[in-house]
């Protein structure tokens, strides 16, 4: 989610990661294999925001990153996964809720 928030408002990993409630976990199982992390605002208010073509390009530099190439992540399958995010977001921000990551490894 830093990365994405990173990319999306075009700052360092470092300044994306200090922000309020960004990936702070919330809860986490006795097995540790899943969490609840926090979105920071301001990754969910650029997730409401940006345009098509930037989030084309934001897709192709996510899907372009070490993580997301080992997975065989495609620049298509990122930009699919980020419109559905957009999507959410703007529901999230029209309800005046905020969003969370339930993450499992």
């Amino acid at each position: 989610m830093v990365d994405l928030e990173a990319l999306l408002t075009d700052c360092s990993y470092d300044e994306a990661a200090a922000r309020p409630r960004s990936g702070k976990v919330l809860a986490s199982p006795d097995a540790g294999t899943a969490c609840v992390v926090s979105v920071s605002d301001t990754l969910q208010e650029a997730l409401t925001t940006p345009p098509l073509t930037s989030l084309t390009d934001v897709a192709a530099r996510r899907a372009g990153t070490d993580e997301l190439r080992q997975l065989d992540v495609t620049p298509e399958t990122a930009l699919e996964a980020l419109a559905l995010l957009t999507e959410l977001a703007g529901r999230a921000r029209s309800a005046k809720h905020r969003l969370f990551c339930w993450w499992a490894l």
